[in-house]
């Protein structure tokens, strides 16, 4: 018996007609503003206007949360569907579902060129407001057709539905700001005071992936002009790339008013890259803020979060670190799992994400929060220090997130109480491998989140010959790796976004791409997925090897966040 279909008799689908203009009354007496963001909740969340769950049927008579099977779950933020298994789901956007569906790749944008003489009889009609309404509560497509079992049949009221499907039909209606009929504009960011050669590397880097993608070494504007009908869907989205440079300067408290200014002075499409010797928040904060994307920043301090969307990192950083030495320390077979940890660092925004990272890390795992020593500037890390600390937590293990100038004495850890395993920060600890005394080695684990030189010899010669391809010196090649891979990605998101120019229809590309090894030099790998916004997902735990030519051998796996 099909319940949903039954109970909704008595509603009636009535959908109103539907004006915007600005911020005049757009449905149901509410601004089009209003009536996107409760529409963008219902689509998102599953949460009605009133703020109780969506109720829904799938498979005819299991009655589920609507927040369990949300729009955007199957049908993605942006609208334009996905395929998951033997499951096609549609686009649910105003593009697609306002058009009538022809041919066998039913593309509406390509469907509207094709000759009329040529034009097959519609394989589905366009919808209507009223239809778009049946569909969602009945589960119909405009020719009378069952839609697919696995789509929920909602229950909602009348005003509900005409919020809802007042947003389907402006959702991804109109191309994102940044692009036009000839070009798509991203920009770069420079945050506060970057090194030379560092902006210098990731700008040069990002400028040949300009300049090599409008070379056009493949007459891409001439077959965009001048392609048959039945090759213009691959040939006519090609764009030209413009490349801004953003320079931030003064306080950090400044720079939202800054990229404001920048974006409204000329909207872009996407940032790209972006480097910041501090921290990124108030970047990432502009990004969310602009529904801007922003891909592969170069900073150590990303914003960690689990729900923000536009911005994809390359890894958590120092955090990252942290929470690598927690998840190694809890499988240390020969230590206790109520073992006494203490973490040391700097009352800096670098420390406070090392130690952030280890603590958060160990909350998951249900174990006991680490005695947190937070050192201000004045404080001297001395030999007495050091002897003072083991002595007050003898037994403990240590996590130590300084960098070499605070290391000098750490041999005074060799002395009893010895304490049983030490973590220190590769990445602030970088080559100065000496820092890290002979007598302490064997207890003193270094995080390293990157690849190890033996093991990225392919992938560092792709690199390093694309440089050399294109005139550009090896000057900081983690910098200059990175941005070869965001280019080398960039240019099958771009592809495979077709004409369909929309921000978040980018970024669920991103999230669609296969795990990476071969273009990414400095990292083991790349893993993306639904909503992932960290790609680099691992960190190793290494030793430095005794003598006076030390080196760092691996004591673990790549350890998953």
């Amino acid at each position: 018996m099909y319940r949903i279909g039954l109970a909704l008799l008595g509603i009636g689908i009535v959908v109103a007609a539907v004006v915007v203009a600005d911020d005049e009354e757009a449905v149901q007496g509410l601004t089009h503003a209003e009536a996107m963001a409760l529409g963008e909740r219902m689509y998102r969340d599953g949460i009605l206007p009133s703020g109780e769950a969506m109720r829904a049927f799938v498979q005819g008579d299991i009655e589920v949360d609507g927040s369990m099977f949300s729009c955007e779950s199957c049908h993605l933020r942006s609208g334009m569907g996905s395929i998951e298994g033997t499951v096609i789901t549609l686009p649910t956007c105003g593009t697609w579902l306002y058009k009538p569906l022809v041919g066998a790749e039913m593309n509406p944008v390509s469907q509207s060129r094709v000759p009329d003489r040529l034009d097959p009889p519609p394989f589905r009609e366009a919808y209507t407001d009223r239809t778009v309404a049946r569909a969602i509560w009945l589960g119909k497509d405009p020719n009378g057709r069952e839609l697919s079992r696995v789509m929920p049949r909602y229950r909602m009221d009348t005003s509900d539905m005409d919020i809802l499907v007042y947003y389907l039909k402006h959702l991804s209606a109109e191309w994102s700001p940044g692009v036009d009929d000839t070009t798509i504009r991203f920009a770069t960011v420079v945050a506060g005071d970057v090194e030379p050669t560092r902006r210098a590397a990731m700008i040069d880097a990002l400028q040949v992936h300009v300049r090599d993608h409008n070379s056009q070494v493949r007459h891409e504007e001439r077959r965009a002009k001048g392609a048959p009908f039945y090759k213009e869907e691959k040939y006519v989205p090609y764009r030209r790339y413009a490349l801004d440079v953003w320079d931030l300067t003064g306080d950090p408290a400044t720079w939202g008013a800054q990229l404001e200014d920048h974006y409204t002075e000329a909207p872009v499409f996407a940032l790209l890259g972006g480097i910041s010797d501090g921290g990124w928040a108030p970047v990432h904060e502009f990004s969310e803020r602009r529904q801007l994307p922003c891909l592969f920043p170069i900073t150590e301090l990303p914003v960690i979060s689990e729900s923000d969307w536009y911005t994809l990192y390359f890894s958590k950083g120092f955090y990252q670190e942290g929470e690598a030495a927690a998840k190694f320390l809890r499988r240390a077979e020969n230590l206790a799992r109520n073992i006494p940890v203490v973490q040391v660092h700097r009352g800096t925004a670098d420390g406070r994400a090392f130690a952030r990272g280890f603590r958060e890390m160990r909350a998951t795992m249900d174990l006991a929060p680490p005695t947190d020593l937070e050192l201000d500037a004045e404080t001297v890390v001395d030999d007495a220090f050091w002897r003072r600390l083991v002595t007050d937590h003898a037994g403990a293990v240590l996590a130590l997130w300084l960098g070499p100038s605070d290391l000098g004495g750490l041999a005074q850890l060799a002395e009893a109480p010895r304490p049983p395993m030490v973590f220190v920060p590769g990445t602030l600890l970088g080559d100065d491998l000496a820092a890290i005394p002979d007598p302490v080695r064997d207890i003193v684990y270094v995080t390293h989140p990157e690849s190890f030189p033996e093991d990225e010899t392919r992938s560092r010669l792709v690199t390093t010959k694309w440089l050399e391809a294109r005139g550009l010196e090896v000057t900081d090649f983690d910098i200059q790796a990175k941005m070869y891979f965001l280019g080398w990605s960039l240019a099958g998101m771009v592809k495979m976004m077709r004409d369909d120019f929309y921000r978040d229809y980018f970024l669920e590309k991103a999230d669609m791409m296969r795990d990476q090894y071969y273009a990414v030099a400095v990292y083991p790998r790349l893993s993306f997925g639904p909503g992932q916004r960290y790609a680099s997902k691992g960190c190793y735990l290494a030793q430095v090897t005794a003598g006076e030519a030390p080196r760092l051998e691996k004591r673990s796996g790549w350890v998953i966040h």
